[in-house]
């Protein structure tokens, strides 16, 4: 008779530490976000205390010893000793004067992200902001949005507009009413179950009324295909605007600014929101006198997930300052010369000069912002892939970079001529520049700035001068 024995299997599984948890954890957190964490991290633990306010540290890209970077135990200062000067206070105003302002009303948030969005000329920009303006709390037009234009020209860019600013998040804002919000939301979304935005369309009375039945019978389909479409409409939300509430402000600041300085790039790191952390001594000495055990045990523990957090905070303003050091070296040439300057990088190439893995890049760079001389950007922005189809003298342009570039010539070229210049036209332009770049790619790069073919603008231009 045979037997079946039992066969062992062995499996590894990861399981980190706390303390790599909580630093994984910072590393996703903006200014603003990290400081409630510390308020939140200090109310918890009485052995975690904050020493002092601190203003904001300067870095040279190139002078900086690595032992700056030497971890304190019982502070999160991490030692530098600036003498403070003129230059520092500078520093420090233009970083209050440079803040994102971000309230957490609709209007705030959405106005705060057409101004960081990139390819939109200074008219787009003004026209985005009446349209927003316009919104009520729940994120639908108040009054027609086409009231805003002057004239024919005014009222396409409103019609370009309107799409982006309903991507923005939440998405699903400047709409008419409900209705339209959900079936923007279900058109930006991949996994919309087939049949969703007719449903939205024409059955959700039916639907609130619960007749999936009916509504399978009408469209031909199977009630449990009309049941994955409501669990879809789950996730949607109806009156984006009630996400958020005016009632607590809440600030998005820059978390560095690069500049030059004396013909060197230099970065601040901005603290000014964030305070230096220490152990309280009180705690300290109640760990070696204290006889009661329990009362020792849990004074060690307190002294010592204070002493681990101040670690976490340590590391991810340091892992922020390598990362940000390495992309002010790929993309020098953006931060002295300007946007059109920006080159391609993937995080591949960060993620190997710092010896860090490409998942954490990738955190340390999410809603971290840097103000520059061109203004402030997502650190996101300067990881863009190299020109498609350019070769490889055009590899060392990024997308971005060519698209700056195509807005500058049309702009320019179009004030002296008078005449639009054509995709054809446009892509000899950028080959005398070095460019090598195909005409239906330069079609693509326009349309995703927004601006109108040459026929079109020419159009335009003739029914304006009439």
């Amino acid at each position: 008779m045979q037997t079946q024995k039992p066969i062992l299997s062995q499996t590894q599984r990861l399981k980190l530490a706390p303390q790599m948890i909580q630093s994984i954890q910072l590393l996703h957190l903006p200014l603003a976000d990290l400081k409630l964490k510390i308020q939140e991290e200090v109310e918890k633990n009485p052995a975690l205390e904050i020493l002092e306010e601190r203003g904001t540290i300067s870095l040279d890209t190139a002078q900086e010893p690595p032992e700056v970077y030497e971890y304190f135990e019982n502070s999160s200062d991490p030692g530098f000793s600036y003498a403070r000067g003129s230059d520092d206070e500078d520093a420090k105003r233009r970083f209050l004067e440079g803040a994102v302002a971000r309230g957490e009303s609709l209007h705030e948030h959405l106005l705060w992200q057409l101004r960081l969005h990139p390819g939109l000329t200074a008219e787009e920009i003004r026209l985005g902001e009446l349209l927003i303006q316009n919104l009520d709390d729940h994120g639908f037009h108040r009054e027609d949005p086409f009231i805003f234009a002057q004239d024919e020209r005014e009222r396409h860019l409103i019609e370009k507009l309107i799409p982006l600013i309903q991507s923005f998040d939440p998405p699903g804002t400047c709409v008419k009413d409900s209705v339209e919000s959900l079936l923007v939301q279900a058109r930006q979304r991949e996994d919309a179950p087939p049949h969703t935005e007719e449903i939205i369309s024409r059955y959700l009375p039916l639907l609130e009324k619960g007749k999936t039945k009916e509504i399978a019978k009408a469209l031909g389909m199977e009630e449990e295909d009309v049941l994955s479409v409501v669990e879809f409409l789950k996730t949607l939300t109806p009156f984006p605007g009630s996400l958020y509430s005016s009632s607590r402000p809440h600030y998005v600041i820059p978390d560095l600014e690069v500049k030059v300085k004396d013909g060197h790039l230099v970065i601040l790191l901005n603290e000014e929101e964030i305070p230096v952390l220490g152990v309280n001594p009180f705690f300290r000495e109640m760990q070696k006198e204290n006889d009661k055990k329990d009362v020792q045990r849990f004074v060690k523990q307190q002294v010592r997930e204070a002493q681990m957090f101040i670690q976490s905070i340590h590391h991810r303003n340091h892992t922020l300052l390598r990362v940000a050091r390495a992309i002010v070296e790929f993309q020098r040439d953006f931060f002295i010369r300007g946007p059109q300057y920006l080159v391609p990088l993937t995080l591949k190439d960060v993620a190997e000069t710092v010896e860090l893995h490409e998942a954490t890049v990738s955190r340390i760079t999410t809603n971290k912002y840097v103000q520059t001389e061109w203004g402030i950007y997502e650190l996101k922005y300067f990881f863009t892939n190299s020109v498609s189809g350019a070769g490889s003298s055009g590899s060392r342009y990024s997308k971005e970079a060519v698209k700056h570039i195509i807005k500058e010539i049309i702009e320019e070229e179009t004030k002296k001529t008078g005449r639009p210049l054509s995709d054809k036209k446009l892509a000899e332009l950028l080959n005398k520049r070095g460019i090598p770049i195909a005409r239906r790619t330069v079609a693509k790069y326009r349309k995703e700035l927004n601006i109108r073919s040459s026929f079109e603008r020419n159009t335009l231009r003739r029914l304006h001068e009439n």
